[in-house]
């Protein structure tokens, strides 16, 4: 039988497979991806159902593996109530999304890639919510960033798709790093970051004197995520998404990210002053603010992406109020707000799949032409609004009641109810408004197309979930109550409070807000129509809509109009000037160096190359301004410095790597030259200005080399209580990384967390610049100087009887047939180096990089069409391989219970062959190698489409063939 803890893992895994799956499926399969994704849901409902038993009671279900335990980051899955009634809602409606997408996408979109996208963000928010570690949330939670970037730019020709998507990424990524550095202080408050840990320490984290950054930083994250005043401002902009994507992502899932970590962290930051200031005040300007705002849009979706806003305020409001019934309303309006919200969306989206319009001001009378969706739209209207004997009306009870208690008898505090009240009868205004505007009146006229009911399984999601808003409304008790029970006790364990969720309560107070907030809507909504005010005629200023549509790039621009120009000078002088500031800081009133140093004598040949290697650095920038060819070659000049340092230092390693990087670096970097901006020619010059900001840039660069050798220079003899850093990788690395070439088992085994990350890194840049370089590729008639082309010209003429195709390049026989034979010579030299790495100077990263160089040269010998006719270059495959090696490097240990990239060692004693030094870091030092040489060779592949002759020779005839 599965364990429950094995459950917990499938359910994190399954979308993400899933999604990988659906990627590769063709593009005209729009039912098997249907299938698929449906499948994925229904799979994690069924997963959930079989976890629910072990949670109840306010139990809880935890899985956690060995990551970096040092470090205090296990990996951890962690399922409570709250936790389970969120990953409800994320499969439950996202099954739903995922039937209705297939009726609601065209045949002609690219389904694979929506679908893939889709799950890929299911599977980040389900990671969100049964993390059970602060930094693993932190990181879905920067996964749902990205994909929602995805998804809302997933119309990528529309350029509203595109900047709502970067609008979107701008502030929730942005609000996710400071969640990060709330996340880092709330770990040093507590000692750990593993959430229970965390949620046991409430009483030392409210009286810490970092409760309040940490407070601050955390609210952040959350306000961003979930479109709370001033950051709501990217919601309304991501409605250019698919209608699927605003009935998953805005309902049920990613606004719902930052309610969820509210809700979580709510035992141990909630009851203090701050708490409920900041909180509940940013809740009820948001709740206000959006339910006034959504009353004049004129979009459908722009209705329903402001009334979210509203209810996300008013959630947020709730939580804010600090008293454990406010908190049992929230939990349950989250549910209620996303069933009848996703409902609304997919309504709104059948009438523009439907008519081809999402105008109010164009629809009209829809009812004669859609009689079923007009009963269901108004029904989850009627909900959204808190008409009574539905869903809605439940929630707004109980938030009635809790406005009218005293929390601490503040001006704020005694204007609650009367502000709730105006805001609730906004709500009435817009949701009558969505109903009447649009499915009642004359019949519309001018629609792009002619209006009708859709396709039945298309609209059997809206059933569903109206029929959830129904049922719940009528019989709260008997639906969601057991659920709503075990999400409060998770959430306020003994302290919860009973509650009753009856549908009549007698006539009370409560009551009377909704009866005023009701006929306050229809008075309001009258008022409206009267004087035909629109989203032009908005009487009261909409801040906030006045931020651009284009927030992300205009904010970009500011800055970089502010911090540089278009050269890439300033940038990199401010980054350079940051990080010596923010490098210094720590070491301000520390000693660096060990009182007693016995320093070594001078060596004359030593300082001599060191002399070489500073002249060649400056005349590098001297010649930067007049000749890039020659500072190309000084710079290299410095490169070799730098190795033959290394050789005098015995670091041969080291050296190896340093030379095979100036060959790489030094051949892109003559490939490139040609892409490189005209030079500026005001560098010629020599007024004072620029001499002034060349003597600027020499002393920077001079102060911040010299405190980085500083640096590394006291790291490196700095005492420890048994030995100083070298000493401790000397005697460590063959004991405890199985390996005697320290470098390699520092790379490898020591730092691999490191090093997986930088090869990530080296993954991206190939991608970026490969792109980058295919979306401005010259013509042919471009590629080449003047010079080459006249030079080419004169080889025609002096050689009419070539062949076509052939060039000056054909004719050099002997220097390509050098560079050809030297492929297998410094293939098996690669190869050589790869299996030595680990006991003697080599390894994955200087195997990668030779065997790099080896098609570099088959490159330069026959051209970019000669080497692909011979050669099944695939570098995207050889850097997927790469990557899944050395995840399976790391994935081995965790396996048998140890933590990611545990390497381990065996000694194998073959017949003839001898002994045989095996370990689990060659997987990770093969995935190192791939991914090097696949990035390198993207890019050269990139390059040598640009700069090198990429025709290929036509076919000859039979008449040539013969003669």
């Amino acid at each position: 039988m599965i364990s429950n803890e094995s459950l917990l893992l499938a359910a994190i895994a399954i979308p993400f497979l899933g999604s990988l799956v659906a990627a590769l499926l063709p593009t005209n399969a729009r039912n098997l991806e249907a299938w698929l994704a449906g499948s994925v849901a229904l799979a994690e409902i069924g997963i959930f159902s079989v976890l629910y038993p072990a949670i109840t009671d306010g139990q809880v279900v935890r899985s956690e593996w060995a990551w970096m335990p040092t470090a205090g980051l296990n990996f951890v899955l962690r399922i409570d109530g709250l936790s389970w009634i969120f990953a409800l809602l994320i499969a439950g409606i996202g099954g739903l999304v995922f039937l209705y997408a297939r009726y609601y996408m065209s045949p002609q979109d690219p389904v694979p890639r929506f679908f893939s996208f889709l799950l890929a963000f299911m599977g980040s928010m389900l990671g969100i919510v049964f993390s059970g570690n602060l930094i693993q949330l932190v990181f879905f939670w920067e996964l749902t960033s990205v994909f929602s970037f995805l998804l809302i730019a997933y119309w990528h020709h529309d350029a509203g798709a595109r900047s709502g998507a970067r609008l979107a990424l701008t502030i929730t990524a942005a609000g996710g790093l400071c969640l990060f550095g709330g996340v880092l202080v709330l770990g040093e408050i507590v000692g750990s970051y593993d959430l229970d840990e965390v949620l046991a320490s409430g009483v030392l984290i409210r009286s810490h004197d970092l409760y309040l950054p940490a407070l601050v930083l955390i609210l952040l994250g959350a306000f961003t995520k979930s479109a709370q005043f001033p950051f709501h401002v990217w919601l309304p902009r991501a409605m250019a998404a698919p209608t699927p994507v605003s009935a998953y992502l805005h309902s049920a899932t990613m606004v719902k990210a930052g309610i969820f970590l509210l809700i979580r962290l709510w035992p141990v930051l909630s009851g203090t002053e701050a708490w409920l200031w900041l909180v509940a005040t940013t809740g009820l300007i948001t709740f206000v603010t959006g339910a006034y705002l959504a009353m004049f849009q004129n979009d459908l979706k722009g209705v329903l992406a402001y009334s979210t806003i509203s209810h996300l305020g008013l959630t947020t409001l709730l939580l804010g109020m600090d008293a454990p019934l406010a908190t049992v309303a929230a939990i349950f309006h989250v549910m209620n707000h996303a069933t009848f919200k996703a409902s609304l969306f997919m309504a709104a989206g059948v009438i523009d799949h439907e008519t081809g319009t999402r105008d109010i001001r164009k629809l009209s009378g829809l009812y004669r032409y859609m009689p079923v969706t007009t009963a269901l739209a108004t029904v989850a209207a009627a909900a959204m609004a808190g008409v009574p004997l539905l869903n809605g009306f439940l929630s707004k009870e109980m938030f009635f009641a809790e406005t009218i208690e005293t929390h601490d008898g503040s001006l704020m505090d005694t204007l609650l109810p009367y502000f709730a009240t105006v805001a609730a009868a906004f709500s009435v205004a817009y949701s009558l408004r969505f109903i009447r505007d649009v499915f009642f009146g004359p019949p519309p006229t001018d629609l792009p197309r002619e209006p009708h009911e859709p396709p039945h399984w298309m609209r059997f999601p809206i059933e569903l979930l109206v029929v959830v808003c129904l049922l719940v409304g009528m019989f709260p008790n008997y639906t969601i109550g057991p659920f709503l029970n075990v999400a409060v006790a998770s959430v306020l364990g003994g302290t919860a409070p009973k509650f009753n969720l009856a549908i009549w309560h007698g006539f009370t107070l409560p009551f009377v807000m909704s009866i005023v907030a009701m006929a306050g809507g229809i008075a309001v909504y009258a008022f409206l129509k009267l004087y035909n005010f629109d989203s032009r005629k908005i009487p009261w200023p909409a801040i906030g809509d006045y931020i651009p549509t284009d927030f992300a790039g205009t904010t970009a621009r500011s800055v970089m109009r502010w911090i540089g120009t278009r050269s890439l000078q300033p940038q990199l002088r401010s980054v350079v000037c940051f990080a010596f500031v923010a490098g210094l800081a720590p070491l301000v009133g520390r000693t660096l160096f060990p009182e007693t140093l016995q320093l070594t004598k001078i060596d004359a040949a030593f300082a001599l190359v060191w002399i070489i290697g500073v002249v060649c650095a400056l005349a590098t920038a001297y010649q930067a301004k007049f000749h890039r060819l020659a500072a190309l070659i000084f710079m290299s000049g410095a490169g070799i410095a730098t190795f033959l340092t290394f050789i005098y230092l015995s670091a041969p390693d080291l050296a190896l790597t340093q030379l095979l990087v100036e060959v790489v670096t030094t051949v892109l970097i003559l490939l490139g030259l040609r892409w490189l901006p005209k030079r500026d020619e005001r560098l010629l010059k020599t007024d004072s200005s620029m001499l002034m900001r060349r003597y600027v840039d020499l002393t920077i660069a001079m102060v911040v080399g010299t405190g980085l050798a500083m640096l590394a220079f006291a790291v490196m003899t700095r005492p420890a209580p048994q030995y100083n850093l070298a000493e401790f990788f000397l005697h460590r690395s063959y004991a405890e990384g199985g390996g005697r070439n320290v470098v390699n088992v520092i790379l490898v085994d020591f730092r691999g967390f490191d090093t997986l990350g930088e090869i990530t890194v080296l993954c991206i840049v190939a991608l970026v610049v490969f792109a980058l370089l295919r979306r401005f590729r010259p013509s042919p008639e471009s590629i080449g100087s003047p010079e080459q082309k006249r030079i080419q010209e004169a080889f025609d003429v002096d050689h009419p009887d070539r062949r076509p195709g052939e060039t000056i390049a054909d004719y050099l026989l002997i220097p390509s047939v050098i560079m050809r034979l030297l492929f297998p010579v410094i293939g098996t030299l690669g190869i050589y180096l790869f299996l030595r790495g680990h006991d003697l100077p080599g390894g994955g990263f200087v195997a990668g990089l030779t065997l790099a160089i080896a098609i570099i040269l088959q490159y330069m010998g026959g051209g970019a069409a000669w080497v692909e006719d011979r050669i099944r270059v695939f570098p995207l495959r050889w850097m997927a391989v790469g990557f899944a090696f050395a995840l399976a490097g790391g994935g081995i240990a965790l396996a048998f219970g140890y933590p990611f990239l545990t390497a381990f060692a065996y000694d194998l004693h073959l017949p003839v062959i001898g002994s045989l030094h095996l370990s689990t870091v060659l997987l990770f030092d093969l995935g190192v190698l791939a991914i090097v040489l696949g990035a390198t060779v993207l890019i050269i592949i990139a390059l040598a489409h640009q700069s090198i002759r990429t025709h290929r020779k036509p076919k000859a005839t039979a008449a040539e063939e013969a003669a």
